[in-house]
C-alpha cells in the first residue's frame, strides 16, 4: 500500500457515513463508495455487548487514498436516501468541528429568538394553548360542537332512533 496519505492526512480522507439502515452491509458500504475512488480501509461498526450484540451500529468510516476522493464521496453521498433514511456523510476529521458549529448555531439562534432553550419552548407552549383556545372559541361561535344535540321531541316521535348527527 502507499504511504502517500496515511500519516498526516490519514484524517483528512476518512469519511464518516451515518443513519445507516440496519439492513446495510459492509459489501453494501462498499459498493455504494468504491465509484468515487480506491478505498483503503472501511470500518463498519458492530454492537458488541448488550441485547443488541452483532447487530450493526448505523454508522461507519470509510477510507480513501485522497482526500479528494473522499471531498467527492461526501458531495455526492451526503443526504441520498438509502433504503429509505437520508445518509449523512462527514470527513471523520469535521464531523466533531461541524457538530459543535451547528450547536454553537442553535443556541445563538434561540438566544436572539428569546432566550434560552427552556424559556422558548415555554414560549412555544404557550402560544399553542393560545391557538387551540382560540379555534375552539370560533367553533363555538359557529354553532359547532363535539357535543351531542339534546334530542327533540319530534326526534322521539318521528323515527324512533336517536340523530348521531354533528356539526
Amino acid at each position: 500500500m502507499d504511504q502517500k496519505g496515511l500519516d498526516g492526512d490519514k484524517s483528512e480522507s476518512r469519511l464518516y457515513v451515518g443513519n445507516l439502515d440496519f439492513r446495510i452491509s459492509e459489501s453494501d458500504i462498499i459498493k455504494m463508495f468504491s465509484p468515487f475512488g480506491k478505498i483503503i480501509s472501511e470500518d463498519f461498526l458492530w454492537h458488541t455487548r448488550g441485547p443488541k450484540r452483532g447487530e450493526p451500529r448505523g454508522y461507519a468510516f470509510v477510507q480513501y487514498t485522497t482526500r479528494e476522493e473522499a471531498e467527492l464521496a461526501k458531495e455526492k453521498m451526503n443526504g441520498k436516501l438509502i433504503r429509505g433514511r437520508p445518509v449523512v456523510v462527514h470527513l471523520a476529521s469535521e464531523k466533531c468541528f461541524l457538530d459543535s458549529r451547528n450547536f454553537q448555531k442553535t443556541m445563538k439562534d434561540k438566544k436572539l429568538a428569546g432566550g434560552s432553550g427552556s424559556k422558548s419552548a415555554q414560549t412555544d407552549r404557550v402560544a399553542k394553548i393560545a391557538a387551540i383556545k382560540h379555534k375552539l372559541k370560533s367553533l363555538e361561535d359557529e354553532g359547532c360542537s363535539t357535543k351531542r344535540p339534546r334530542l327533540k321531541s319530534e326526534d322521539l316521535i318521528g323515527s324512533g332512533k336517536q340523530s348521531d348527527k354533528k356539526c
